[in-house]
């Protein structure tokens, strides 16, 4: 069985360094890219710009029905 111990000095280092990162993937909009759906009442943003037809597309029909 494994005894808890301190982080050592340079674990802690890359725990602090990953934390920023870890803490702006959840939640944020950093490398997003912005889509106006129903004339600017609704936007959404998505990490792939090349989709972005494919969802407004899919937007237009689901508001349709």
């Amino acid at each position: 069985m494994k005894k808890n111990r301190p982080l050592s000095s340079q674990n802690q280092k890359t725990v602090q360094t990953l934390t920023p990162q870890i803490t702006a993937a959840c939640g944020s909009l950093k490398g997003k890219y912005a889509v106006v759906l129903d004339g600017g009442k609704t936007t959404i943003y998505i990490s792939d710009k090349s989709r972005e037809a494919e969802i407004i597309e899919r937007y237009k029909q689901r508001r349709t029905r």
